[in-house]
């Protein structure tokens, strides 16, 4: 589809008309005077209000990420049959309410993202050999019929969430033998955001590579996602996340803004819009969020759920950080600074620490050293 914004016209503008109306984000009426195949104000304000409750990029143009969620929204479950196809892999609200009722029912769907993968298949097949059916991984009318039947087993509490927090409490306190993906943004051709000669895929790079040593300093095992000239795609930072067997990924980013007012730092984590996060991605977000606006005084801009490819297609927990806005002098004035910069990686690494270690030893925000997750890393493996 072509991508389309404010001023367009057009059968496919009349389609998110139409999907927009049905979802309450547009009157019903909006059809009627004669504007039903133009993009104008009052459309774009509805694309930007689903784009923010659905945790996608607000800027109010409906491109293919946009027109697949805004799509998928018009299903329920049980108006089509559901099934894993490698190629085309199905998207919607529908697989949501399987996702989430096989996980209330006791089984392990994966992270309710609306996406039909092999976890979600695996889980429908253990149901309906449970449930004595034709065991085909396909939720067609007699699945949906069953599965509206029975009681869940547990309701509330998120489980297929808690089991992230489980497996970080089983992982230990220790950071030696973790393996954390940090993702330096852009890269290659894309430079991503660039002022006064300062580029964005620079800064993540250099980012990456202090915050790499210092993990490999504790013990753990670091992978950069991307070489220094290369700038792969978003899904395939999340696939070699995947195949490495990644604990946590960490996305590196500086943010830009038309005023050169806005300044901060902001941490994202994976939320589908119907209430469901990440749980660790969400505490990560937190500690790092806490960590770098305390040590370096760049503006809190809080936590936000989002469903952007690098956090939703990780089967790890992910975190992507804006640093700083290389559009506001004294944010990009710091972030060209080398010292500012070992400040931020020291701060990311204490957050990953904090982490881990649950709560316990812990210290208060802002005064946990380097040297002091070195002398507890060795205090541990004695």
């Amino acid at each position: 589809m072509r991508v389309l914004r404010r001023g367009d016209a057009g059968p496919d503008v009349a389609e998110i008309r139409s999907m927009l109306a049905s979802l309450g984000l547009l009157p019903q009426g909006a059809n009627g005077n004669g504007s039903s195949g133009i993009f104008d104000a009052g459309v774009e304000q509805a694309v930007r209000g689903f784009q923010q409750r659905r945790g996608l990029i607000t800027d109010g143009v409906v491109g293919p990420a946009t027109y697949r969620v805004l799509r998928g929204a018009s299903y329920h479950l049980g108006s089509r049959p559901l099934a894993y196809l490698i190629s085309s892999p199905v998207h919607g609200d529908d697989v949501f309410a399987l996702q989430d009722r096989l996980t209330e029912l006791g089984y392990d769907a994966g992270r309710p993202d609306g996406v039909f993968g092999p976890q979600t298949e695996r889980a429908l097949r253990n149901f309906q050999r449970d449930y004595g059916m034709v065991i085909d991984g396909i939720c067609g009318a007699a699945t949906v019929r069953a599965l509206k039947q029975l009681s869940p087993r547990a309701s509330g509490g998120r489980p297929v969430l808690l089991r992230e927090q489980e497996q970080v409490r089983r992982a230990g306190p220790r950071l030696r033998g973790k393996r954390i993906v940090i993702d330096p943004g852009h890269g290659g051709a894309d430079s991503g955001v660039e002022v006064d000669g300062l580029r964005e895929a620079d800064i993540a790079w250099d980012l990456a590579t202090r915050l790499e040593g210092r993990m490999k300093a504790t013990g753990m095992e670091a992978l950069i996602s991307r070489g220094r000239d290369h700038g792969p795609s978003e899904a395939e930072r999340a696939a070699f996340a995947n195949e490495a067997g990644a604990d946590l990924l960490l996305s590196l980013h500086s943010d830009q803004n038309p005023s050169p007012h806005a300044q901060g730092v902001a941490s994202f984590h994976f939320g589908n819009g119907h209430g469901t996060t990440s749980t660790v991605g969400e505490l990560l977000a937190g500690f790092l969020q806490r960590e770098l606006a305390a040590r370096t005084g760049l503006l809190d801009c809080r936590t936000h759920s989002k469903t952007w490819e690098i956090l939703r297609l990780t089967r790890c927990p992910a975190v992507r950080i804006e640093i700083g806005y290389l559009t506001n002098p004294g944010d990009r004035r710091r972030l060209s600074e080398s010292a500012f910069r070992d400040v931020v990686a020291e701060g990311i690494l204490i957050a990953v620490k904090r982490l881990y270690l649950l709560g316990e030893n812990d210290q208060p925000t802002g005064t946990f050293t380097f040297a002091d997750v070195l002398a507890h890393e060795l205090a541990k493996a004695e």
